[in-house]
């Protein structure tokens, strides 16, 4: 075969059989494909896109393409979940423990933050002590006997892709639909998972903006996800505001803890947790159905079982013991922190949750470039939501800087992202907006 065949025959929206993926990706891997001709192929698919059978084969190949994860020695459902990404999105670091706590296995392997949304191994990584990168050896060893572990990618997990994605990333071809499909869901099967939530965000917070463009997406996954064994449902869930009252790396970890002790929980963060955790569930088998999950991760979080499975999993990562006890002490704060106000009294109706974000970064809670250190102190608390009142006793925001002048920007940044009204303007939309099955 010929790389430059392959390309003409998909360029003229021919369809390309398993052999012939098979084939491009091997020299994905091995570099026996050049630069060129990868970005001439993703541009052909850009436009000409993939039948579900070619983005299954192009799924497989790509996991293929280097290790796979073996769970063999653990005797319990291996689940995870992925998300698309958000602002205050700290789902994660409440789901995997709940589900250890009600009998699953959950090696959950996290990003970084990806432009204006936050990264979960970010939020780790403001744990004195937390390896994010363990080797093998230890990341079975907590799976194995705490339930949970919540890492960055280990080994070699889908090489391949992550070729293709840095040179689609400089060819403006990232946005297809197909191709972001088998990215995705190479890595989860490579991690040897055995069922899969999609958390898929639309709003102005999250990469597709519409719901419709969610839902394709949704679809897309769900339906390669299943073609290549893995049983998957998608929840499209709403991002037009930050999930959680806070964002930034430092405040969301505290903001998890508060949740896991119940001191204090926001409740949209609540309704996507545990309606992820029931769908995970139900498709591990250890609940009948997604309600029944549902209600079983609510009597994890409640019973406080939760928070004991995220402790264990905190010091087996080489966190302190006492992490949940002392978290406050523990976590870096910023030295400067100012409430924001609205330039008038009213009910918030509408948040930029994307600017949110960008505040965030501003700060130095997210990267402008690959090389950047981030502070993990830096953020924003006390975020009011769509439908809180604000006002002079009210803020929209708590700002933790570094400096008052990086304070007044972030301060600035947040009035720009909030729309205040009246309780009349206020649009009652649900966090979990739809369900697509297979």
């Amino acid at each position: 075969m010929l790389p430059q065949e392959l390309i003409r025959k998909k360029r003229d929206g021919g369809t390309l059989d398993a052999a012939e993926i098979q084939f491009f990706v091997k020299g994905l891997a091995d570099g026996s494909v050049t630069e060129g001709q990868v970005a001439a192929l993703a541009m052909a698919v850009f436009f000409k896109g993939l039948t579900v059978d070619e983005r299954v084969a192009l799924t497989l190949a790509m996991r293929d393409s280097g290790d796979v994860m073996d769970w063999s020695g653990i005797h319990a459902p291996i689940l995870d979940k992925h998300s698309t990404g958000g602002v205050g999105d700290n789902v994660s670091l409440m789901l995997a423990p709940a589900l250890a706590a009600c009998g699953a296995a959950v090696p959950m392997i996290s990003g970084r933050g990806l432009g204006h949304t936050g990264g979960t191994l970010d939020k780790f990584d403001s744990i004195p002590g937390y390896q994010t990168q363990p080797d093998n050896q230890l990341f079975k060893k907590v799976v194995k006997e705490i339930g949970c572990a919540v890492i960055g990618q280990t080994g070699n997990l889908a090489p391949a892709d992550k070729r293709f994605y840095a040179i689609r990333d400089v060819t403006g071809t990232v946005e297809s639909i197909d191709l972001i499909t088998a990215s995705i869901l190479s890595k989860k099967l490579a991690a040897g998972l055995q069922g899969l939530v999609l958390d898929v965000k639309w709003g102005t917070g999250a990469f597709m903006a519409t719901l419709e463009d969610a839902r394709a997406l949704a679809e897309s996954l769900v339906l390669v996800a299943n073609g290549a064994g893995l049983k998957t449902t998608a929840l499209l869930t709403d991002m037009n505001e930050p999930l959680a009252s806070a964002a930034g790396n430092a405040v969301e970890m505290q903001n998890a803890v508060d949740f896991l002790k119940g001191t204090a929980i926001d409740n949209r963060l609540w309704d996507v947790t545990v309606a992820q955790g029931g769908e995970l569930l139900a498709s591990g088998g250890i609940a009948a159905d997604a309600q029944a999950g549902s209600d079983m991760m609510r009597d994890a979080f409640q019973s406080g079982k939760a928070a004991e499975k995220f402790a264990q999993m905190v010091h087996a990562l080489g966190g302190p013991a006492d992490f949940m006890d002392k978290a406050e002490l523990y976590l870096a704060k910023a030295p400067v922190e100012a409430p924001v106000y609205a330039e008038h009294e009213g009910v918030v109706t509408g948040v930029d949750a994307r600017a949110v974000g960008v505040a965030v970064v501003a700060l130095g809670g997210g990267r402008r470039a690959a090389a950047d250190v981030i502070d993990p102190s830096v953020g924003l608390t006390s975020l009011a939501g769509v439908g809180n009142t604000v006002d002079a006793d009210a803020p929209l925001a708590i700002v933790h800087a570094r400096t008052e002048a990086e304070a007044e920007e972030a301060a600035v940044a947040v009035r720009k992202a909030y729309t205040i009204g009246s309780a009349a303007d206020v649009e009652d939309r649900p966090s979990v907006v739809e369900r697509i099955a297979p």
